[in-house]
């Protein structure tokens, strides 16, 4: 495993994730109430005791920076790193980066210096636990020149994947992106028998989707991403392999969420505030790592919490809060209701002066203000809500926006520092 260098691809602008991507990159977007997504491929690789990691974005990459540079340490006397690897202009290539591989391509130089004989690519806005060790193991096995990790779906699920079809020792022979026709869908279709064969109970899921996790023979990726311009993995690049190279997949059943929509984000994460989550933070052994905050514990007085997450350094006061999350530092006044939310939090506690400085200026201080009724929303960090407010979407929107909030996929959203004053309602 020490021979592995890993490659997180942060992700293009994140506009399907826009507004909480409005001022940062999508994989610094926090996530449980106190992690990022990052988080998660990171922790993946140090749990399976791969520590030369690098991390590709171009976009809003300031906050991810900080956040890693806090986060992770490997020591002084250490080679392992996590390593930011913003896209910039050099004399040989003055273009942002095209694509998955593209980005991967640009950075050739910095992979192949470590001179690992394998890499390993990963996505950085998805929420899964992996033993990255398993596909090593099955890597070798197969004598493989690249590895892509798959999931079992049924067929309406696969029109929104990348599908692959296997022989029975599990060789890719046909990988077709986002495959609508029955025709096709029928040819791509493995057999209960096939799946079984590799661990995996089918349960009407018989077919293989492209996870976007990659192992590579680093000599094989440098020939493949030389060989042409191909921008894309998965449209192209291992499409192309499949003929030219041994391509094995590896068989993957656990959770697994491509966090890659407003839609999606909202319920994965109140999906962990259910008894027993499918994803759980809580499990010692696929522990989910994150920088340390020194915040005290969280006070809670009088209030009534039904399925919630509370973050550590939150003051609650006689508020009802049913299957949210409460992020760091978050402030609930007297008299709220919190249904179906994630509230992020805050990066800093508002001084007495910010405090004072905000009543002079008639506008909420941070936190959520009595009275208010949130339903079904997300909260961004840094918010400031007034009182008597009420985010219910009454006429239920599904798309909308105006200057205090956005509703997407009937998601309410109130972005980064946003204000909302007393009273208002939606």
């Amino acid at each position: 495993m020490k021979d592995i260098t890993a490659v997180i691809l942060g992700g293009g602008q994140g506009a399907r994730l826009f507004p909480l991507t409005g001022s940062r990159s999508k994989p610094a977007v926090p996530i449980g109430g106190k992690f990022r997504l990052i988080d998660v491929p990171i922790s993946n690789c140090i749990l399976s005791d791969i520590k030369r990691i690098y991390v590709l974005t171009q976009f809003n990459s300031e906050s991810l920076h900080r956040h890693i540079t806090q986060a992770y340490h490997f020591g002084s006397f250490s080679d392992d790193f996590v390593q930011i690897l913003a896209a910039q202009q050099t004399m040989s290539n003055k273009e942002w980066y095209q694509g998955t591989a593209d980005a991967v391509r640009q950075n050739l130089n910095y992979i192949t210096h470590i001179k690992s004989e394998y890499t390993l690519i990963l996505s950085g806005d998805q929420l899964y636990h992996m033993d990255f060790s398993k596909v090593y193991a099955a890597h070798i096995k197969n004598k493989a020149d690249l590895t892509v990790c798959v999931l079992p779906v049924n067929r309406d699920a696969a029109k929104g994947f990348g599908i692959l079809r296997t022989n029975d020792n599990g060789r890719i022979v046909e990988f077709h992106e986002k495959p609508n026709s029955d025709r096709l869908l029928d040819d791509l279709k493995l057999t209960d028998e096939v799946i079984k064969k590799h661990g995996v109970e089918a349960k009407g899921r018989n077919y293989m989707a492209s996870m976007g996790i990659y192992l590579f023979k680093t000599s094989v990726l440098v020939e493949l991403l030389n060989a042409n311009n191909h921008e894309d993995f998965g449209k192209q690049v291992i499409p192309n392999a499949i003929g030219m190279k041994r391509v094995f997949a590896h068989f993957f059943d656990g959770y697994w969420e491509d966090i890659g929509t407003i839609k999606s984000f909202h319920e994965a994460n109140i999906a962990l505030t259910d008894e027993v989550p499918e994803f759980d933070f809580y499990d010692e052994g696929h522990m989910i790592f994150t920088h340390p905050r020194y915040l005290p514990g969280s006070k809670i007085n009088y209030a009534t919490i039904h399925r919630a997450i509370i973050s550590e350094g939150s003051l609650i006061q006689n508020a009802r809060i049913t299957r949210s999350i409460v992020g760091v530092r978050s402030i609930i006044r007297d008299n709220c209701i919190i249904e179906n939310t994630y509230i992020m939090g805050a990066d800093y506690y508002m001084t007495d002066e910010f405090k004072a400085e905000a009543k002079s200026d008639g506008v909420p201080p941070m936190g959520i203000g009595e009275g208010t009724t949130i339903l079904n929303a997300i909260i961004d960090k840094n918010a400031r809500i007034g009182r008597n407010v009420k985010l219910v979407n009454y006429q239920n929107h599904q798309n909308y926006k105006d200057n205090y909030v956005f509703i997407v996929d009937g998601i309410i959203v109130v972005a980064k520092n946003s204000i909302i004053p007393d009273n208002y309602e939606i």
